[in-house]
């Protein structure tokens, strides 16, 4: 048994929010409140940019109740940021803020690039000596994350671009003329968000193809895959990740002129738009490109109850996790079965391993083609998009957290 380590948490969010990850959130922070071992619940403005300012939330000060709201909230109600710790002075500095505060309990938010920042604070902490526990809590759209069977963020995520999908394919085939349709959607390097538009097959509404950055994007090849289907339907419905690339390794959209994050990651957009406005000047029929955007990771009206549950007991898990000795890991979820149906279990991975590897669907889940998902991608998906949500409305719309956020 480790022993017992008094003083007060810190919790912040990073990256591209979900419409989840405030109830990774209320489950740090209502288990943080709970804990005797923790003095006090601090919560980082805009992530570790904001600690690094000294810009932190007195999250004792906020009404029990009105947390729960969290569970419902989408987007990053404490703000994030996408800052890349580069210099020691950095780890240092955040080293004082935590001294002052007799913060020992650092619990942070986010994907691939949260998890290096962790592992950096982690590290250092050691060096100097300073007792601190710090744990990663998952979080992402793309589910590229390492380590662990599936991401907080995903399933919600999937089930949005599932019935996105299956509304514009019943919308796409209501005139009997013929028309292209090419939707875009999320994925840098990983196409399980795209992968997902194959759900809507279970809606009898599929895409007719589906691209996904795994495979080396070939021009000719799409244009000719695409007219076949046209030829043969008078009509075409076509996913692609906004991340799709040639063999070269350029993206098939404008990206190489476009701005990058604090990571330097391209930020993408554009496939659609691109590739609508060569299938037109080739096949020369109507062609829509259609942006999915934002609107993945912000439906919270579309939110899984399984993943609103999953992305709680992430952040639950760690804070019972770091009370008993842990520290320098990222929770993880296992994929396990009970009395044959999917259930979750919770595990804990080394940052180390969590943080900069990208997790990509097997290709043994991609067609023969390249053009599409198997049987084993949607069986994998298929548990986490199950579940509504029981979210509070008033006048109509949905009620979000109002928190006091009040400053330190």
């Amino acid at each position: 048994m480790a022993e017992k380590l008094i003083g007060a948490a810190v919790f912040g969010q990073s990256g591209g929010p979900t419409s989840v990850i405030n109830a990774s959130a209320y489950g740090v922070i209502k288990t943080a409140l709970d804990a005797p071992e923790i003095t006090k619940v601090y919560g980082m403005a805009h992530g570790v940019a904001g600690l690094l300012k000294e810009e932190l939330f007195d999250l004792d000060q906020e009404d029990v109740e009105e947390l729960k709201y969290l569970l419902n909230t989408p987007s990053s109600e404490l703000g994030s940021c996408r800052y890349k710790i580069r210099e020691e002075s950095e780890l240092k500095r955040i080293h004082e803020v935590l001294v002052k505060y007799n913060i020992r309990y650092f619990f942070y938010n986010g994907g691939n690039d949260s998890m290096d920042t962790c592992t950096k604070i982690n590290d250092y902490l050691i060096k100097v000596g300073y007792d601190c526990r710090v744990i990663g809590v998952p979080k992402t759209i793309d589910n590229d994350l390492y380590g662990t069977d599936h991401c907080p963020g995903f399933g919600s995520a999937a089930k949005y671009i599932a019935t996105s999908v299956a509304e514009v394919h019943k919308d796409a085939y209501v005139y009997d003329t013929g028309a292209i349709t090419i939707i875009e959607i999320m994925g840098r390097n990983a196409g399980w968000l795209t992968g997902a538009s194959a759900l809507a097959e279970l809606s009898d509404a599929p895409p007719d193809l589906i691209y996904l950055p795994e495979m080396p994007f070939d021009l000719d090849k799409f244009l000719s895959e695409v007219e076949d289907v046209y030829k043969k339907k008078n009509k075409c419905l076509v996913t692609i990740s906004e991340g799709a690339q040639y063999a070269d390794g350029s993206f098939v959209s404008h990206a190489k002129t476009s701005t990058t994050d604090g990571f330097g990651h391209a930020q993408l957009g554009g496939t659609a738009a691109t590739l609508a406005n060569i299938v037109n000047k080739k096949l020369g029929v109507k062609v829509r490109g259609i942006e999915l955007s934002l609107l993945q990771r912000c439906a919270a009206h579309l939110a899984s109850q399984t993943d609103i549950d999953e992305a709680e007991l992430a952040g639950k898990s760690a804070v019972e996790y770091a009370i008993s000795g842990g520290t320098g890991k990222m929770v993880a979820f296992t994929r396990e079965e009970e009395n044959g149906k999917y259930k979750c279990g919770i595990t804990y991975q080394p940052l180390s391993i969590c943080a900069n590897t990208e997790k990509k669907i097997p290709r043994e889940w991609i067609n023969d083609n390249g053009t599409y998902v198997t049987k084993e991608f949607i069986d994998y998906v298929l548990p986490l998009i199950q579940g509504e949500n029981t979210r509070k409305l008033e006048n109509g719309l949905p009620r979000f957290a109002k928190l006091k956020k009040i400053k330190v």
